[in-house]
């Protein structure tokens, strides 16, 4: 699809049993601020059954125009459904960014839009930004290309990729590391009924039964976060994260090379290949510091970090470091809490 310099900056809505997705709202905030830069308007696409109580949400996080198609067909997520909804509404209305959250869903949408509409899509992005172009090649420059910003090469690099013919310029975002701003109530916006016609290829299946696992950890939603990392040690040996967590009235959580080596769940895992957390206090424990795992913790407002190597990269992002050995730190600390209280 051609390039439309005038095409407004879209995200996919994403919603489960009436319910948005929180990167839904994060990337709204994210999608005002490229709109501004660009002069033109968002728009959210929400597709689902009996979701319209949803709209006044999205447009007080953002929206300008909400996109809202309501069929009882979309009221679970199928790939072909909803390719159908997407592909359909930018060939009609032919934004120029269109943004999903790097979910389960947005990662099976994502990539069947854009073979379809044969546009670019990056993965997976931590940063979207709005800036002028000039190709190496020929000199040539493009003006308000999107910047989609992701870690590469197992984030040993930050690597920038643009597309400056095949649009829209679309990507998927990670949870978290856009932060959700404000809701604006008083802001208005428009809602645009739309139609989608859905055939029977669109929806090859048909669901016979549905189980919903209840979300045991909510690391994005923790004020404090005590995680542990491969200096652990064993599984055994979470029991002190566990009790310093609960002493704070805080969550678990733990990087990469603890979850690998058995020590905890892949539900707590924080980092690249994690969730992105953001708390008001973060504690680092045993945690080297990989680039990988700052990517998905750095921008806590306060960060602790116990490690026995005073040269572990963790220190370099810390507001404060103890080097020591975390089982004779952390009994150090509840003691303090405990004569504190």
């Amino acid at each position: 699809m051609e390039p439309n310099r005038e095409g407004e900056v879209w995200v996919l809505a994403e919603q489960e049993d009436g319910s948005l997705h929180d990167v839904a709202l994060e990337l709204c905030g994210k999608a005002r601020q490229l709109a501004d830069q660009l002069n033109v308007k968002v728009g959210a696409v929400l597709a689902g059954h009996r979701v319209r109580h949803l709209v006044d949400r999205l447009i007080a996080h953002g929206a300008d125009r909400v996109y809202l198609v309501d069929d009882e067909r979309l009221a679970h997520y199928q790939t072909g459904s909803y390719a159908r909804v997407m592909c359909t509404l930018v060939e009609q209305h032919r934004p120029q960014i269109v943004m999903y959250g790097a979910t389960p869903l947005g990662r099976d949408l994502a990539p069947r839009v854009a073979s379809y509409l044969r546009a670019g899509m990056t993965a997976d992005c931590t940063d979207l930004q709005i800036s002028d172009v000039t190709e190496a090649r020929t000199g040539k420059v493009h003006k308000n290309l999107l910047l989609q910003i992701r870690p590469a090469f197992g984030g040993n690099i930050i690597a920038t990729i643009v597309n400056y013919d095949q649009w829209p310029q679309m990507a998927t975002v990670r949870e978290g590391v856009m932060p959700m701003l404000p809701a604006d109530h008083s802001r208005k916006g428009t809602v645009v009924e739309a139609q989608v016609a859905l055939t029977a290829a669109d929806m090859p299946l048909r669901l016979m039964e549905r189980h919903l696992e209840p979300r045991k950890v909510n690391l994005k939603g923790a004020r404090v976060i005590v995680a542990g990392g491969g200096g652990i040690g064993s599984k055994e040996n979470f029991r002190l994260l566990y009790e310093l967590a609960g002493a704070i009235g805080g969550a678990v959580g733990a990087s990469r090379a603890a979850v690998d080596s058995g020590y905890i769940g892949k539900e707590y895992q924080i980092g690249q290949t994690g969730t992105t957390v953001r708390p008001a206090l973060y504690i680092a424990v045993g945690i080297s510091g990989a680039v990988q795992h700052r990517a998905g913790m750095e921008e806590s407002a306060k960060i602790i970090a116990i490690n026995t190597d005073p040269q572990a990269p963790i220190f370099s992002i810390a507001h404060y470091g103890i080097v020591g050995d975390y089982k004779k730190v952390i009994p150090m600390m509840l003691r303090a809490l405990k004569e504190r209280k």
